[in-house]
């Protein structure tokens, strides 16, 4: 199982409790909860290159970080019907969702690969296909279950649910229970070290 450092920083912004995790190989993690829910809204990782360069934050939980380009810039950018992958976990599974899939529930199949640890996402029209890893399950050891795996779909977003298996439920309970032990700075309060 992996065990969470004690945080660095511990913030409240509005709503939502903002908490940064140091850890000792250098990485980095930031994690925001819903304070009436408790619901993990975003969970963000970067690292250290070997020159000691910071990475960009990379969206583990949450809306992917959408850069936007005005109209006027001579930059290329996505089309906004291309589909849309992200992560929007509930208290008892693990949630993926892909917007903009205009096809018919039985276009999807959705499977677990054992041996490689991922979930496939496929079309049967070959307009879509995506391979993914659930991180929380590698940190944790935990093998995939194909029984815990289901999908549906609904006004163009395929939605896919992994029940969490016990070993990850009593984990977040913990870290819960640690995290509101702690106090929090109010916005503009924090107490952080620059670089």
């Amino acid at each position: 199982m992996c065990s969470l450092s004690n945080p660095s920083s511990l913030q409240w912004f509005d709503e939502n409790r903002k908490i940064h995790y140091l850890f000792a190989d250098g990485k980095e993690m930031a994690e925001e909860y819903d304070v009436k829910t408790d619901e993990l809204i975003v969970r963000k990782w970067r690292h250290k290159s070997t020159l000691g360069v910071q990475s960009f934050w990379q969206v583990e939980v949450g809306e992917p970080f959408n850069v936007t380009a005005s109209l006027d810039s001579d930059v290329i950018k996505e089309n906004c019907s291309n589909p849309v992958f992200m992560r929007k976990d509930t208290k008892t599974s693990f949630q993926w969702r892909v917007r903009n899939l205009p096809y018919p529930r039985d276009v999807f199949s959705v499977s677990v690969e054992p041996p490689e640890r991922c979930v496939i996402i496929k079309t049967s029209n070959k307009k879509y296909y995506k391979k993914f890893t659930i991180p929380d399950l590698d940190r944790s050891q935990l093998p995939l279950e194909r029984s815990a795996l289901s999908f549906t779909h609904a006004n163009n977003t395929l939605i896919i649910s992994y029940a969490k298996p016990k070993d990850v439920l009593s984990l977040e309970t913990e870290v819960l229970r640690e995290l509101k032990k702690l106090k929090g700075a109010a916005e503009g309060d924090a107490d952080c070290k620059t670089q």
